[in-house]
């Protein structure tokens, strides 16, 4: 193989590779969802600091299992805190009877699918995975 084929050949899975690490990340809700949600919003939400929607309706925020790799990019990107962080975090909640975290569902399609049955769900998949089911309401 000459130099200029392993260098194409290289450049491309260094671009696939980046482009799967930083894949974008979807906040979605029920298509009947209304409420403009900001970063800070959601934040309380997946702290349990609010229990509501910015409009007042009931919010369900639905998790990713510990340490995948999309829950990783969205505690960082929207919390603004890390896996070990969030464990502490949670279990003072727990320990204290303060909260109970988010019911984590295993794939973007399960979120997607709970979020659209449930009016008062809301998730977090990869961009990529968006469809005419749910609405996105923010990205990361």
């Amino acid at each position: 193989m000459n130099s200029n084929v392993k260098s194409i050949l290289c450049a491309s899975l260094l671009v696939i590779f980046c482009n799967v690490v930083h894949a974008e990340i979807a906040v979605i809700v029920n298509l009947a969802n209304t409420d403009a949600i900001k970063k800070e919003s959601i934040a309380s939400l997946y702290l349990a600091k609010t229990r509501t929607f910015p409009g007042g309706k009931n919010a369900i925020p639905l998790d990713r299992p510990e340490g995948s790799p999309i829950r990783v990019e969205f505690i960082s990107k929207v919390i603004e805190k890390d896996e070990s962080q969030m464990k502490s975090y949670w279990s003072r909640l727990i320990f204290t009877g303060q909260g109970v975290p988010p019911k984590a569902l295993e794939s973007d399609a399960e979120v997607k699918e709970m979020v659209a049955r449930n009016p008062d769900a809301i998730g977090f998949i990869d961009a990529g995975a968006v469809d005419s089911t749910v609405k996105v309401v923010a990205t990361f």
